[in-house]
């Protein structure tokens, strides 16, 4: 008969090195990340990154991730973290200033009520997201400006990619995602995506095991029926079906064939067997049939 000693002894299962996990993620987390700089030229030395932190786990684990590069980088590069506080009833203004003062990065959090102007402007019941990113770009953009930063880190990981892909395809009628690296339509800014390598899943587990401060977002996070909501809920049961096939869906976006699609601009079609000339403007006018009545 077994001593109660030995017995007590034998119902004790070693806990998993949870530490040791923990590092493997985050440095799978970072060899994606720097992947993905490397392969789009998003940091050179000398660069002024400002990190847009907003509170939600990806932004987070961006500065976290870019922090620890900075640290063994080739090239020498700058961090600055920037929160845009939109005055959303509730939203806890300590919270950010109170993580960023204790990991020792510089920071600046701009004041600006977009809550207010979204809420007047877009009925209830109805899609803010629209309106509160091009307000929330257009105040990021033109403070990195001001400023004199080379680069805008923002935290899209690669789920917004594809997510972003469907989106287009299924409700705008074109073939366009989120580019990992992007010049602002103003040309003044650079956006850049370091997560665009990295999964959502593996972006909330580093989130748990760092006990990043999460503050929710009431004002979009909160609206039933999104769109990105659908799309993305769609892409989760593909992958429950079929693991692995939203980074496929990713790699294609990486691997495109213009010859085999059929966009005119992207490749000449018309010109293809070189003999027939792209005519100009309105040449072919004649191919396109004419209304009833007009002659």
């Amino acid at each position: 008969m077994l001593s109660s000693a030995f017995r007590n002894r034998a119902r004790i299962v070693p806990a998993p090195n949870t530490k040791y996990n923990a590092d493997k993620q985050f440095k799978k987390l970072r060899k994606n990340v720097g992947k993905a700089i490397v392969d789009y030229g998003m940091i050179g030395d000398g660069d002024r990154v400002m990190v847009c932190l907003s509170g939600g786990k990806d932004s987070y684990a961006m500065l976290d991730l870019l922090l620890s590069l900075q640290r063994r980088a080739p090239v020498s590069f700058e961090l600055f973290a920037v929160n845009l506080d939109q005055k959303q009833p509730g939203f806890p203004e300590h919270v950010l200033p109170e993580y960023l003062e204790s990991i020792g990065v510089p920071y600046h959090v701009i004041e600006r009520d977009t809550y207010s102007v979204v809420k007047e402007i877009i009925p209830e019941g109805k899609t803010t997201c629209g309106l509160c990113s091009r307000l929330r770009r257009g105040n990021l953009y033109t403070y990195a400006k001001d400023n004199g930063f080379t680069k805008i880190a923002l935290g899209h990981h690669l789920d917004d990619i594809v997510e972003t892909f469907f989106l287009n395809l299924l409700y705008g009628g074109a073939l366009k995602a989120m580019p990992p690296k992007l010049k602002s339509d103003d040309g003044d800014n650079v956006v850049i995506r370091p997560l665009a390598y990295c999964r959502e899943s593996e972006l909330e587990k580093l989130a748990n095991t760092r006990d990043y401060p999460v503050i929710p977002c009431n004002l979009c996070g909160s609206q039933p029926n999104l769109q990105r909501q659908v799309i993305k809920q769609m892409l989760a049961e593909w992958d429950k079906r079929q693991p692995g096939r939203t980074e496929t869906i990713f790699k294609a976006l990486t691997n495109v064939a213009p010859s085999q699609l059929c966009d005119t601009n992207l490749f000449d079609f018309i010109g293809l067997d070189g003999t027939v000339e792209s005519p100009p403007a309105g040449k072919n006018d004649w191919l396109v049939p004419r209304k009833a009545g007009i002659s």
